[in-house]
């Protein structure tokens, strides 16, 4: 049987304070009956003792002396009675009980020469008692003793009528904690409910949620990490929504960029196959297919680099390089295709700087820079410049071409992303994942790269690495 847990949480309260109460309405209980029955006893072995004393020094004493102790004691509402060995009666004189109710266990106590006492009877004297017998010793041989009978229906109805005013107290705070546990309860069922119906909100698929959490306890300090593990997924999901987008465009874009020159490759091959290329044209087609085939070896290569740095696979061989040599290898590289574009390379870099760095990563870090300003540059000019700083190589590559807008400097890192979907069948930097792996490898190398660029007023990248330790 399933119990909500609003009642799980009134019934262990009200169990608590039930139980709670019982325990200590029983012990107060007790120990005020134990108080009282405990004076009443101490108090009749006072009178008992001076008693026996009286006797011990007036052994011939008279009927008046027993006579006036009879009516100290009466006004206490006591009685006692003196009894020979043989336990009959030997004042007052009592016809209907002329021997004392003693028990065999207890006139063996009073035998020794120890005191019996009893600090509640209900069944010999006819009425609730609390009663001491003492002992009248001479030498080792019982000669005799006092019995003291005190009622104590009056300390009885006191008792009932303190255990009717807890009962009352009882009933009472139990409501007024009913009442309070009840609120309490339904405070965090509400609570709760709160989170569960956030919770189902995020479980369809909404992530706009936010749960109140005001309050300092720990369920608000719940609360504020659940509105923050809802943010992050709301973040991780609008990345995730980005990220899916952008495969999407990246299948279509390699699907559209392997297609075109594999159809180009198939063709010319075709062509050639079954002798219907002009013999002068073989060689532009051969040429041709070469180009297309070194396309779709950089779209691969390309994307195997992107998945061995994000799985951290590549591993870097760093070491001290003339940052001359290195823009030199750039510029032989990239020089016929910036001349397509009536483009120019200038070098601008001192003798005797060096880098630290992976030789071919930090060429393939520069070329796609590099590949990419020759994409939106027009007739203009591309500088490679490299100077020292406090601690660092600085790597510049600068261009005079169309610029990119500010608000799409932070998009070039992404995969996938690029600038001007309308330059898509470009025959360099056409893919969108070349900056993504650029800002990767510098990363690898403890380095910083940013850029600053304005429209129709060129691009700057500049690359920070710092120098050996």
């Amino acid at each position: 049987m399933k119990i909500k847990f609003f009642y799980q949480i009134l019934i262990s309260h009200i169990s608590i304070l039930i139980l709670a109460f019982l325990i200590l309405s029983f012990s107060f209980s007790q120990f005020v009956e134990n108080y009282i029955f405990q004076n009443k006893v101490e108090e009749l072995d006072d009178y008992g003792e001076q008693i026996l004393k009286d006797l011990t020094v007036r052994l011939e004493g008279t009927e008046s002396f027993l006579e006036e102790y009879s009516q100290i004691l009466k006004t206490r509402h006591i009685q006692y009675i003196l009894f020979n060995y043989e336990g009959n009666v030997i004042y007052p004189q009592l016809q209907s009980a002329p021997l004392i109710k003693l028990t065999e266990s207890e006139w063996k106590t009073i035998s020794k020469g120890n005191r019996v006492s009893v600090k509640h009877d209900i069944k010999r004297f006819g009425q609730e008692v609390t009663y001491v017998a003492l002992p009248f010793m001479q030498g080792d041989r019982l000669a005799g003793g006092v019995l003291l009978l005190s009622p104590i229906t009056g300390a009885m109805d006191m008792i009932r009528q303190l255990n009717r005013f807890l009962l009352y107290t009882i009933v009472i705070s139990l409501s007024a904690s009913i009442l309070i546990s009840l609120i309490l309860s339904k405070s965090i069922i509400r609570r709760i409910k709160n989170f569960r119906n956030a919770t189902s909100m995020i479980s369809a698929g909404n992530y706009d949620v936010h749960v109140k959490d005001t309050n300092p306890d720990e369920i608000g300090q719940l609360a504020t990490d659940f509105n923050e593990m809802a943010a992050k997924l709301k973040e991780s999901n609008e990345e995730i929504e980005r990220l899916e987008n952008r495969r999407r465009k990246f299948i279509a874009d390699v699907s559209h960029e392997m297609r075109t020159p594999l159809t180009t490759i198939s063709g010319l091959a075709e062509g050639i196959k079954d002798q219907l290329i002009p013999e002068g044209d073989i060689e532009k087609g051969m040429i041709l297919i070469d180009r297309e085939a070194k396309r779709l070896i950089r779209l691969v290569n390309e994307n195997l680099d992107y998945e061995k740095i994000r799985s951290n696979q590549l591993k870097l061989n760093k070491i001290e390089i003339e940052l001359t040599e290195i823009l030199e290898v750039v510029e032989e590289q990239l020089v016929l295709q910036a001349g397509e574009k009536n483009n120019q390379i200038v070098i601008e870099c001192d003798e005797g700087i060096t880098v630290f760095a992976d030789y071919d990563r930090l060429i393939q870090i520069i070329v796609n820079i590099v590949k990419n300003a020759i994409q939106f540059t027009d007739s203009g000019m591309i500088t490679l410049r490299g100077k020292v700083g406090e601690n660092e190589t600085i790597i510049e590559i600068e261009d005079t071409g169309e610029g990119i807008d500010p608000e799409e400097i932070e998009s070039i890192w992404l995969r996938f992303y690029k600038a001007d979907l309308s330059r898509t069948n470009q025959a360099y930097g056409e893919f969108g994942i070349g900056l993504s792996i650029v800002k990767q490898l510098v990363q690898l190398h403890d380095g910083e790269i940013e850029v600053s660029s304005e429209k129709r007023e060129g691009t700057k990248f500049t690359i920070r690495l710092p120098k050996i330790k």
